[in-house]
């Protein structure tokens, strides 16, 4: 039996108290008020309720250490970025390799891969193999549903694969940013009771009103806990947190979900609500086995100097001593490396756009749609411009930030798909990287058409990772796990990482996170106007459109 004092903080029963904990065989045996000098805090370990591991650019066994190390007990995680590029023995890759580490993982069952029907990936994950995979007890709800239109029209796979969730009596995951009124209220109807891209707070209450629970989301790039964090107050019951997508720089040198307990105390929120939507309300909506510091439960809990810093001293999972005092006290053994990736090199013509002669009208130019990226956001807006030619083929205009993007299959060697881009901010140079949300393909955006070349074709060598830089200095994050994640420890990849991200800015970006916007330039089912790897596509009409604009 171990025996730990501490200040224990019972978000339950809403109070704090000097005692003592039991431990034995896992489980807490007994706690008791008892008197002591010892000013450090007792809580229940923390829980990410909804967290994309892939994103984290390291391997679920790496992902462990840097996880606990801020407190973090339970993650709820959607492995749809592996399973978009290698289906279900991604999947299996996931499960396998977080079996090795004390961190508890739920995965769940990737529900749109691909995202949409209008792009390639890697693989396919039909109703049929939805609800093969839910039949399964290591798996454990429905993740995301992405496809909303495909909701409130109820096309026939996506209505399967989420009738497939009920009939196992499992969670349905929801993902609906901006959807509002009667869709909304089908989108619900359909079973769907989650949603973490809620980006204004009237959007966000609206939801809770209807009976859906929000989850807070403050990742690497989205970031929406300044606009939704007074919910965690008012709608307490309603409310989880998450970080849906946080690169290793961010875990390491920001925090996991200890960082959104530090901000809510410093906007003064209630500190049981606070405990509450971090740990106690993820746990009971998905049914996980974790401890929430009561007797009885899995010794689950984590001791903190105060409530102010929450700077985490000691994680323990299942009654064992996971972290102490700034080291991780278990260790694993390198993961194998597993990937698909199926694309040549590209040269300057696949790059090359020549201005039709039909869009120079009586030497008026028809403008083209360029996206305009929003920092911190994965929505986009759009707008229209003039391009500018250069021996009649349309290039990057640094001066106006106008820059070409381009996004290419890394599954075959189809046709380059070019469109334009705002707010990048690249004077020289490129930026490039095979994490494209969600199949994963090659994209791109550089001040010129050889800065671009040059960094797709150093992606290719490398089967997958990250590049940036000028054709003449290019430096690199090779990611040899499915172009998503690297094998090595999570310190070395975000070192690395934050050297990517620094050279970024020497080009010219004042982006938070430049390569996190990049990578969701491509996802077709998050508005406005978005770039696959067959044509530019305007999600809110959802269909493909022309560069040009028709007049």
């Amino acid at each position: 039996m171990q025996k730990y004092r501490g200040i224990i903080v019972d978000a339950i029963s809403r109070r704090k108290f000097k005692g003592e904990i039991a431990v034995e065989n896992g489980k807490i045996i007994s706690i008791e008020e008892k008197e002591h000098d010892i000013e450090q805090y007792i809580l229940p370990g923390l829980v990410d309720a909804h967290v994309h591991i892939e994103s984290s650019m390291t391997v679920p066994s790496v992902f462990a250490r840097m996880a606990v190390a801020r407190g973090t007990v339970a993650v709820v995680s959607d492995p749809h970025e592996i399973a978009n590029v290698m289906g279900e023995e991604g999947i299996d890759y996931m499960l396998e390799d977080a079996r090795k580490v004390p961190l508890k993982v739920f995965y769940g069952v990737p529900s749109c891969v691909p995202a949409t029907p209008f792009e390639s990936a890697g693989a396919v994950l039909d109703a049929e193999a939805v609800d093969r995979l839910l039949a399964r007890d290591d798996l454990h709800y429905l993740s995301e549903m992405m496809n909303f239109p495909g909701v409130v029209l109820e096309f026939p796979d996506v209505i399967a694969k989420l009738e497939s969730a009920k009939k196992y009596g499992k969670n349905i995951d929801g993902h609906a940013p901006g959807l509002r009124g009667a869709d909304l209220q089908k989108y619900i109807s359909a079973g769907i009771f989650t949603d973490h891209e809620s980006f204004a707070y009237e959007e966000a209450v609206e939801k809770i009103k209807l009976g859906m629970k929000i989850l807070i989301r403050e990742g690497s790039s989205a970031r929406n806990f300044e606009t939704l964090y007074k919910l965690i107050d008012e709608y307490t019951e309603s409310v989880m947190l998450c970080t849906d997508d946080s690169h290793p720089d961010t875990l390491i040198y920001e925090g996991h979900i200890d960082k959104l307990l530090r901000r809510g105390q410093e906007k003064g929120l209630d500190i049981y609500n606070l405990i509450k939507t971090a740990v106690i309300n993820p746990v009971e909506h998905y049914g996980l086995n974790v401890g929430l510091l009561r007797e009885g439960d899995p010794a689950d809990f984590i001791i903190v100097d105060d409530l102010k810093s929450f700077n985490v001293l000691k994680t323990f999972i299942d009654g064992n001593c996971v972290y102490d005092d700034g080291k991780v006290l278990f260790s694993v053994d390198k993961a194998p490396a597993k990937n698909v990736f199926n694309r040549n090199k590209i040269s300057i013509d696949d790059v090359k756009l020549a201005l039709p002669a039909s869009e120079n009208n009586g030497g008026q130019m028809k403008k083209i749609r360029v996206i305009v990226a929003q920092d911190g956001e994965l929505v986009t807006g759009q707008e229209l411009a003039i391009p500018k030619l250069e021996n009649g083929n349309l290039v990057s205009d640094p001066s106006r930030d106008i820059l070409k993007m381009v996004v290419l299959s890394r599954y075959a060697d189809d046709p380059v798909q070019i469109g334009f881009i705002k707010n990048i901010g690249l004077k020289k140079g490129a930026i490039a990287s095979s994490i494209a949300h969600d199949s994963h393909n090659i994209i791109v955006v550089g001040a010129t058409d050889e800065d671009i070349v040059e960094a797709v074709n150093r992606l290719v060598e490398n089967q997958g990772g990250i590049v940036v830089g000028t054709k003449e200095n290019l430096i690199d994050l090779p990611l040899e796990v499915s172009g998503l994640m690297s094998t090595l420890d999570g310190k070395e990849v975000a070192a690395r990482y934050e050297q990517l991200n620094e050279e970024a800015r020497k080009l010219g970006t004042s982006l938070l996170s430049p390569f996190m916007t990049l990578s969701f330039m491509s996802l077709l089912v998050i508005p406005e106007l978005k770039l696959g790897d067959k044509g530019l596509f305007d999600v809110t009409k959802f269909e493909f459109v022309e560069l040009f604009v028709r007049e």
